[in-house]
């Protein structure tokens, strides 16, 4: 949910934060969603704790070593930034809402890289403990977040507006930059699996474990195949780009590679059996 959040939220900035106008019409609902999804996500991570009642001990017992706790004070200083932020877009005080949308993108970020921060900080798991988890959570992030801006535009035209029409060409400019965002999370993807394949008898366990063995069909077929390849080719082969329908599929496919993606990290990285 931080990962939609980010998403739609750096996306809704590209027009009240740095001036694009062309993604105006995304500034409203991309902060609204991001607000909402910032509200479900601590509560997740709270009952996550086992007593969530304890949950205000992470702010009085504080471990400056530790990414949780500045994970805490992220996800309380983002969302709280992300309703001044939308507060000032609704009332069209442009300049504020510009200052409060130019200090929440470096806020977005960090609550979605810190997530990687921990995983990589685990030196006993072996997906896990890379420089380069944090930039894989990040990107995977926008990939997310691009495609399910990508939905509700296309929805909110078919459904919500007079004349029943998408905004064919900001959908298009979403979609070449999903499409560049996509080609990268697929570069970072495959050169941790060649460190890991290439690395100690546990990583090259690991790789093997998510490559060809019980979480292969969810990581090559879901996230790879499904979640990133078709899309891509949906989003660039001359009979299916521009085109409203494939563009839909390509978006929905993306988001459930995502999915994917953190199944394949959290519960594969723990598979294998600490030595």
């Amino acid at each position: 949910m931080t990962g939609l959040s980010a998403g739609s939220f750096i996306m809704s900035t590209l027009a009240y934060g740095f001036g694009i106008k062309k993604f105006k019409p995304l500034g409203k609902i991309g902060v609204t969603l991001a607000v909402i999804l910032l509200v479900l996500a601590p509560i997740n991570l709270i009952i996550d704790l086992g007593v969530p009642l304890r949950a205000w001990h992470l702010f009085p017992y504080l471990n400056a070593a530790s990414p949780i706790t500045y994970g805490s004070f992220l996800l309380t200083i983002y969302p709280i930034n992300c309703m001044i932020y939308g507060f000032f877009m609704f009332t069209h005080n442009d300049k504020l809402t510009k200052v409060f949308g130019l200090i929440g993108i470096p806020l977005a970020l960090s609550v979605h890289g810190y997530t990687g921060f921990i995983l990589a900080m685990s030196k006993a798991r072996a997906l896990w403990n890379t420089a380069l988890m944090p930039f894989l959570f990040l990107v995977s992030a926008m990939v997310s977040g691009i495609a399910m801006m990508m939905l509700v535009l296309i929805i909110w035209g078919k459904f919500f507006t007079k004349d029943r029409k998408v905004n064919e060409s900001l959908l298009w400019d979403l979609s070449a930059i999903l499409s560049v965002t996509i080609g990268l999370d697929l570069f970072l993807v495959f050169s941790d699996i060649a460190v890991l394949l290439t690395a100690d008898s546990e990583a090259h366990e690991v790789a093997m474990l998510i490559l060809t063995l019980n979480f292969s069909p969810v990581f090559v077929g879901g996230e790879i195949i499904l979640g990133s390849l078709i899309p891509l080719l949906l989003m660039v082969l001359p009979w299916t780009r521009r085109k409203v329908f494939p563009t839909a599929i390509a978006a929905f496919l993306v988001m459930a590679g995502i999915m994917c993606m953190r199944y394949v990290m959290v519960i594969g990285g723990q598979s294998v059996p600490l030595s």
